[in-house]
């Protein structure tokens, strides 16, 4: 990703200098660039912005796939509005500034023995980037990142900042816990957190027939269950997490080291390397890596379970469907991978989630199963993601907010119960659409 521009001046102005995302698939070379310490200097910047007639976007840490950041306009920079701002042990919650990294904000909370309840499986994002796109976990019971808010912080399209929860602004906060930055931009988030606890996790290979055969069974069992399907092979590899008594056990050193480091980014990244060069080899190189991580069972606290480091780039594109979809899904796209040209090195990756009640939730209104194509960076990947969208999109499928997809603001009024709630605080709150971008206007209508 690039380097931050050179700052200075009030709320850290600098001109605009080309931003990439993560994946490298996404540049935008805004007109402006600011890094603002505060909400008074979010908010005079914003003000200014439109002022001069600049859209307004802010940025994470860009490991979204889609533009859902991208602007010509003022691009907002995360890197000074940081830290945890206060934790209230009586209410169960901590205020952090939106564009504090998930990592900081797991430390600080085990540092004080607390936890979130549920997470994804990285933590490198920003927590109102991870939960203004849907960033998810996989639990039976509980829900995404954005639904553990209890309340926000939002800077609006005249620079005014509106406090946010159930009581106050409620509808405002209905829409703007997941909100895509098209009804302002987040600058304090309130979670929802618990004293801390410790996860049990449960790794063994499994057959792709026994998971999708029993995977009811297995995700009412555990709280948290997920596994990773093999392309061009019948082998998976499942996860269970659920809660534990301890003592702790995590990984060994240099056992943890193997698995986590040595076989999932380092050897992976030559295997895909390899099958980039020589497409023919894919099939051959999945049947080794399918075979590679063998069973494993430890006990830590919880971002040290949930989360794992992803070095290897890639691109992705990740469907909710409603959970009764979820095997007849999986075997038409292992159908469709055995009788097609595509040599697939990514394996698939199947997560589960409750129904919730925000607007734009991938799991609004119905319990969910969510199923993630990916691609090594620089592999042709349309073609794929083409044919397994219409597999998804046969089952009413919601496209992840933030990762390739090819759906229109028709499709996805269809799809979502309360797509109009949505768009009507965006009416209301941003009519001249400042915080809007070609992928806003494209998913939400114009």
């Amino acid at each position: 990703m690039a380097a931050s521009n050179a700052v200075g001046g009030s709320g850290g102005r600098g001109s605009g200098g080309p931003w990439r995302n993560w994946a490298g698939n996404v540049t935008a070379r805004p007109a402006r660039t600011v890094t603002p310490s505060s909400t008074e200097e979010l908010a005079a910047a914003v003000r200014t912005a439109v002022d001069d007639g600049l859209t307004v976007k802010a940025v994470g840490t860009g490991h979204s796939f889609t533009p859902a950041a991208a602007t010509g306009g003022l691009l907002v920079r995360p890197e000074r509005l940081t830290g945890v701002r206060t934790i209230d042990r009586t209410a169960g919650t901590v205020t952090v500034a939106a564009g504090t990294p998930l990592v900081h904000l797991n430390r600080t909370l085990a540092a004080h023995g607390l936890s979130l309840t549920n997470m994804g499986d990285i933590m490198e994002q920003t927590v109102s980037g991870a939960a203004g796109t849907g960033t998810h976990g996989t639990g039976r019971d509980s829900a995404s990142l954005a639904a553990q808010i209890t309340a926000l912080e939002l800077v609006t399209a005249d620079g005014s900042v509106l406090r946010c929860s159930a009581k106050e602004n409620p509808d405002v906060f209905d829409a703007a816990r997941l909100g895509l930055g098209a009804l302002g931009v987040v600058s304090e988030l309130t979670f929802a957190v618990e004293p801390e606890f410790l996860l049990t996790a449960r790794e063994e290979p499994m057959g792709f027939d026994e998971v999708t055969g029993r995977f009811d069974e297995l995700v009412a069992e555990n709280e948290h269950f997920e596994f990773y399907w093999f392309p061009h092979t019948g082998s998976c590899n499942t996860k269970r997490n659920n809660r534990s008594q301890g003592p702790a056990a995590p990984p060994g050193r240099i056992n943890g080291w193997i698995e986590d480091e040595l076989l999932s980014n380092g050897v992976f990244q030559v295997a895909c390397s390899v099958g980039r060069a020589l497409p023919a080899a894919v099939p051959g190189i999945a049947k080794v890596s399918s075979r590679a991580l063998s069973a494993r069972t430890y006990t830590d606290i919880p971002y040290k379970v949930f989360t794992s480091p992803r070095r290897v780039r890639f691109l992705e594109m990740e469907y909710a469907l409603p959970r009764s979809a979820a095997t007849d899904a999986l075997r038409e796209l292992k159908a469709l991978v055995e009788r097609s040209r595509f040599k697939v090195s990514f394996p698939v990756e199947v997560r589960t989630a409750p129904a919730d009640d925000l607007p734009l939730s991938t799991a609004s209104g119905r319990d969910t199963v969510y199923i993630a194509v990916h691609m090594y960076r620089g592999t042709p990947h349309q073609a794929y993601f083409a044919a397994a969208e219409r597999i998804m999109t046969a089952h009413a499928g919601r496209p992840h907010w933030g990762k390739l997809h090819t759906r229109d603001a028709d499709y996805l009024a269809d799809v979502y119960p309360r797509f109009g709630a949505f768009t009507a605080v965006r009416d209301r709150l941003d009519p001249e659409r400042r915080f809007s971008n070609s992928y806003l206007r494209r998913v939400l209508g114009p």
